[in-house]
């Protein structure tokens, strides 16, 4: 039986005649005796001596002058005829399962059904044995390949949607101590610091005061419009802030949750703390790369519109950005996969968008399904958290809830800052280890597809001869 390499039957029959040795059978000295000859015309005298002595002094005129030495005659039996290969028997249930008895066939040696074979030990078949690495055969019916090593949140091997989710799940919950310990102190850090930045510096108010009455200005609405931006961008930039750092954290502790190996926050920390600043300029670089497209995908028509090109224009400008808008979220679904290259490869910012735009090629529309759908069920918790909160704050805050519905916001005061800060950080505590979570694991299925990196992973592990074939050891990808 050849086998590749690592998948030897280690039972296989050895062929006769090994080490060039016949083999020494025991049996009568004269082929007369054998069942089926027929006798002699003129037999010898049976009471003379036998061809293994001395040479008779009167042969029989079919017996020949020298004889063949003793001990060479083959045994008597069946065996003397040529050995004919029954026809195999038609498959049963499994390519394991057949009838024993039939040398070469399903159910003989060296056979699909025993040892040596396709469903022996060392083969790929059922039956008692197992196959390479002390995984059970695969016969007895098809049952698939070997199942792959899982040290950690997931096993080491190409991996599906739901895997991926389950894996971002299950690290939660598996080392829920230090991944809710990063989200808890991130969120809690970042509410306080957009609730005061909110309650003692911005006023909202008046700025939707000038928003909302139509006999002002235009240098009011401007600079309420102005306003308001600032605002949005300062509490955007704050949460953007803490979102890095949780990510950082978190993506070490995904890390070692693959490995199956615990990480506290200070090791987290420890780990992450080099490369936070080159993380902070990745994350603002990849949202002005966007800007930049979407810039110059709308410049044409503004610059038409300078020209005099009226309606021409503004139809130019709109094609303009929505076909920016698509090449923007191409380039930025290509780079998705730069934050944990950086932090996991230790990588510099440059060297960080090469890999991703590596590692993404030829599987755009795997990771933008798989991020969409993790951004969309972390929408979907974040909401189910923070909207009752929103409500329950209006209703307590001045304007009650329809304050809230009319104008939207409602009043702003610290009773409706506080309880709406609460729900945030409820939601951030399960939408932080998701996002974060998704983005690494898919990150590491794309290294394994890509460059076996589940050998390293099994390295790291601690488990011993992985893929290499050998007894003990499980194979990779």
């Amino acid at each position: 039986m050849n086998d590749t390499p690592g998948w030897a039957s280690p039972g296989s029959a050895p062929s006769d005649g090994q080490n060039g040795q016949e083999p020494t059978p025991s049996g009568p000295d004269r082929p007369a005796d054998r069942p089926g000859t027929p006798e002699p015309a003129s037999e010898p005298d049976r009471s003379g001596p036998s061809p293994s002595g001395p040479a008779p002094s009167g042969p029989g005129p079919k017996w020949s002058k020298e004889q063949p030495p003793p001990a060479q005659w083959p045994s008597p039996g069946p065996q003397d005829a040529p050995p004919q290969t029954p026809p195999p028997p038609p498959p049963g249930p499994g390519w394991g399962g057949q009838p024993p008895g039939a040398p070469g066939g399903y159910g003989g040696p060296g056979g699909y059904g025993t040892p040596g074979g396709y469903g022996g030990p060392g083969g790929y078949g059922g039956g008692p044995g197992q196959g390479p690495g002390g995984y059970p055969g695969w016969g007895g019916g098809w049952g698939g390949p070997p199942p792959a090593a899982k040290p950690g949140v997931i096993p080491l091997r190409p991996l599906g949607v739901g895997e991926i989710l389950d894996g971002a799940v299950s690290t939660m919950r598996t080392h829920w101590r230090t991944v809710l310990g990063i989200s808890l102190t991130v969120a809690v850090f970042t509410q306080i610091a957009v609730i005061l930045l909110q309650g003692l510096v911005l006023d909202d108010s008046a700025s939707m005061d000038a928003l909302d009455d139509p006999d002002a200005t235009a240098e009011e609405l401007t600079r309420a419009l102005g306003d308001t931006l600032l605002g949005s961008g300062v509490v955007l930039l704050i949460t953007l802030l803490g979102t890095i750092v949780a990510t950082a954290l978190l993506t070490t502790v995904t890390s070692r949750a693959v490995l199956g190996k615990p990480v506290t926050t200070a090791e987290a920390w420890r780990d992450a703390r080099p490369q936070l600043l080159r993380l902070f300029g990745l994350t603002f670089l990849l949202p002005l790369i966007a800007v930049a497209i979407t810039a110059v995908g709308v410049l044409p028509g503004v610059l038409v519109g300078l020209a005099g090109g009226g309606d021409g224009a503004i139809a130019l400008a709109v094609l303009g950005g929505v076909a920016a808008a698509v090449v923007a979220l191409w380039t930025m679904v290509r780079l998705s996969l730069a934050s944990p290259v950086l932090m996991l490869e230790k990588q510099g910012v440059r060297k960080s968008l090469s890999r991703s735009v590596k590692l993404v090629r030829g599987s755009w529309w795997r990771v933008f399904g798989i991020q969409l759908l993790a951004t969309i069920i972390a929408n979907i918790v974040a909401s189910i958290i923070v909207i009752p909160f929103a409500v329950l704050a209006s209703a307590l805050s001045g304007d009650g809830i329809d304050g809230l519905l009319n104008s939207g916001t409602g009043d702003l005061g610290w009773t409706f800052l506080i309880i709406s800060g609460i729900g945030s950080v409820i939601g951030s505590l399960l939408t932080f280890p998701i996002t974060a979570g998704v983005t690494v694991l898919l990150y590491i299925d794309q290294r394994i597809r890509r460059e076996a990196l589940d050998l390293d992973l099994a390295r790291a592990a601690g488990l011993q001869d992985y893929g290499s074939g050998v007894p003990g050891s499980t194979p990779g990808s």
